[in-house]
């Protein structure tokens, strides 16, 4: 009995070590993902958020107590009291509207298809998910070519003389929306044939046992059901299209045609006039709006999964 308790205690010691071996080689293991975290994302956003209370500009030289000089929030009083800048700001909400709203309802139109019992559903769906795996500026450029009135098909598929759908900035708007559209409905399609998927099939059949129309099962299963997967789309597109950049930069350029985006002027101030730190001020206010308008979709979308 002795002889066995002293294994025992022994072998309980050794895993006691053991167990504290591991941790202590899992803490060595995870300590350089943690500090390449604060390197690369803490410090660079704690540094920006500095930098937007000061005049700092990029080619200035750091000099501590002498530069940057500290302005308080007058970079933030500025930019919201310029009406240039709220003529942005209402640009690029009516550019998150658009785009968002007609790939939520192309979308789950094209997820609706699809989840039916089609020939090629596979192939179909494989060709409709190659835009969204192509780079948004090789997707840009591509367009511009092909929106050139001068050589361009699409004024030729469309049966119009040459509409200039790039330089012209009353309709270059469109035209982003457009792509954007083009490129990213296959993603909310994706998320809602997902959402699609795990409705539980007893309940159109219990719904078919009570002879229910079409659009009673659609608003009272499918929607419904839909609607949490739906919401995830709408706050990761909502996401991408208010800081949308490489898309419209690849159609446009940087030229006088290039839409008065937050996300372009954001790029003028910084890498234009060299201004950076009402850039990051601008930047600081974009991730608010952000911040302010995902809260509000996830909000519903708790509500949703309730």
């Amino acid at each position: 009995m002795r002889k066995l308790s002293r294994k025992h205690i022994f072998s309980h010691a050794s895993s006691q070590i053991r167990t504290v071996k591991d941790r202590t080689l899992l803490k060595l293991l995870i300590l350089p993902t943690i500090l390449l975290l604060i390197l690369f994302n803490v410090f660079p956003l704690l540094w920006s958020l500095y930098l937007s209370f000061s005049n700092y500009k990029a080619k200035m030289p750091i000099v501590w107590g002498k530069n940057p000089k500290m302005l308080g929030i007058k970079n933030y009083v500025r930019i919201l009291d310029d009406p240039d800048m709220w003529e942005q700001f209402i640009t690029t909400g009516k550019y998150v509207v658009m785009s968002v709203g007609i790939e939520v309802i192309l979308g789950f139109t094209l997820a609706l298809m699809l989840h039916t019992k089609i020939k090629g559903r596979g192939i179909l769906q494989i060709l409709l998910v190659l835009p969204m795996t192509m780079s948004p500026v090789i997707v840009g450029l591509m367009w511009k070519l092909f929106l050139d009135p001068n050589w361009g098909a699409f004024n030729w598929l469309l049966g119009l003389n040459k509409v200039d759908w790039v330089q012209n900035t009353n309709i270059n708007f469109y035209s982003i929306v457009m792509v954007d559209v083009w490129m990213w409905t296959p993603f909310v399609m994706l998320l809602s044939l997902a959402g699609l998927s795990a409705i539980p099939e007893y309940l159109y059949e219990a719904a078919e046992v009570d002879r229910a129309s079409w659009w009673h099962k659609f608003v009272h299963i499918t929607l419904p059901m839909v609607f949490p997967t739906l919401m995830v789309a709408i706050i990761f597109r909502t996401i991408e299209a208010f800081k949308i950049f490489d898309l419209p930069m690849g159609i446009t350029g940087k030229g006088s045609a290039a839409p008065q985006l937050l996300s372009y002027e954001l790029f003028r101030l910084g890498f234009h006039s060299w201004r950076t730190g009402k850039a990051a001020s601008l930047g600081y206010i974009m991730l608010l709006l952000i911040f302010m308008v995902t809260a509000i979709f996830v909000k519903y979308l708790n509500k949703a999964k309730q």
